[in-house]
């Protein structure tokens, strides 16, 4: 189900994971295979903003709304449909390829809900990563299948491949990866993509800090590629909860069919439209806190008691400390709230420090420069 057939001057590339295979060229699976039976076959929730889309009205008399209190009386936009043309614009991603969700955590749920049939089938990741992936694969009764990444948080394609089997349905990668901060290498990727016949998740929530190129633009290339991005990081909206996922009309239309009618409500929608307007703004926050990044890590470096910090291309880092959970509990006792991920696969001893504020970062420096081991 390849799509886009290889032009005059497409080469054919040789790779580690298909010799001489064509450059994009997918090995998914008829999406029809993939998808829950159930699912395929499911006759969608009609809303009553659906079933006169594209006409005008004056007079909504259709759902049981109260006529009272504009607009909020009113049923939101069941598919956020001026929102997607305007993010379709930042985006550089046709509107029909756009799934707009509460959080990008919805989005994930309805990955499991689609592909995944429960008590039978399963799902690959890398580990460690972002927790949600396992809590809804838990919630949906979907077996997990974590892949280490190897001692320099990389992926290899390989080892993921070899944890497939037949009932595997898709495969978790998030780059830059959560809590690691890391990007995941593109050839790697491109090589789950190619070799792998089910769904691929690729997780760029936090891209925009990242100078690696977005996969969202590749939709064409791979049909078994789903991206989630989301407002909450670099647009600094975590409090509207809007997610998005990034794939083919057809999965997006699944995607539609399954989620609860009126998924985002009218406010978000409202205060999303607003935010897009602000991206000269979200560039000048992105290039602080890149330029804060660098000064929190360096200066990380030289603390005693930071034994390592690893790289990032997020909004936060990683760090090694020498005795993470003590060192933890004094920044609380301090109120200075950081992420403890020392019980976290190849995370033992670490923290995760997101970069905030300047004045913020010094005050986290400060207290950990005062800070004294207790003598055992």
């Amino acid at each position: 189900m390849a799509l886009g057939a290889r032009g005059p001057t497409e080469p054919i590339i040789e790779n580690k994971y298909n010799l001489l295979q064509p450059e994009r060229i997918s090995q998914m699976k008829p999406l029809q295979e993939l998808v829950r039976p159930n699912i395929w076959k499911l006759a969608p929730y009609s809303s009553a903003r659906n079933e006169y889309a594209g006409k005008e009205a004056r007079v909504f008399l259709d759902a049981n709304e109260n006529p009272y209190n504009a607009p909020y009386n009113r049923y939101p936009d069941p598919l956020q449909t001026e929102l997607k043309a305007q993010l379709a614009k930042i985006k550089n991603v046709p509107a029909e390829n756009i799934f707009l969700g509460n959080g990008s955590d919805e989005a994930i749920d309805l990955v499991y809900r689609v592909f995944c049939r429960p008590g039978v089938d399963n799902v690959v990741a890398i580990e460690p990563t972002y927790g949600m992936y396992k809590v809804c694969a838990d919630t949906n009764d979907v077996s997990y299948r974590p892949v280490q990444l190897d001692a320099h948080y990389a992926m290899h394609a390989d080892s993921l491949l070899r944890s497939c089997d037949k009932h595997t349905k898709v495969i978790w990668i998030c780059s830059p990866n959560n809590p690691t901060g890391n990007n995941m290498a593109v050839e790697e990727i491109e090589g789950v993509l190619r070799q792998f016949g089910g769904i691929v998740v690729v997780d760029e929530a936090y891209g925009d800090f990242s100078t690696a190129p977005m996969f969202r633009t590749r939709l064409q290339e791979f049909p078994n590629l789903i991206v989630l991005n989301t407002l909450s990081k670099a647009w600094g909206c975590a409090a509207l909860r809007l997610g998005m996922a990034f794939a083919s009309k057809d999965i997006i239309d699944l995607f539609n069919k399954v989620k609860y009618p009126y998924n985002v409500n009218l406010l978000t929608q409202q205060h999303a439209l607003e935010m897009l307007n602000e991206r000269e703004n979200v560039e000048k926050w992105v290039t602080i806190l890149l330029q804060e990044r660098t000064r929190l890590m360096r200066a990380f470096i030289d603390l005693p008691v930071c034994e390592q910090v690893y790289p990032s291309d997020a909004n936060f880092f990683l760090a090694k400390m020498t005795d993470a959970q003590a060192i933890y509990d004094y920044l609380v006792e301090k109120g200075i709230i950081v992420r403890n991920r020392t019980r976290v696969t190849l995370c033992q001893g670490c923290l995760r420090i997101t970069i905030g504020t300047k004045t913020e970062n010094s005050e986290l420096m400060g207290a950990l420069r005062q800070y004294k081991p207790q003598s055992v």
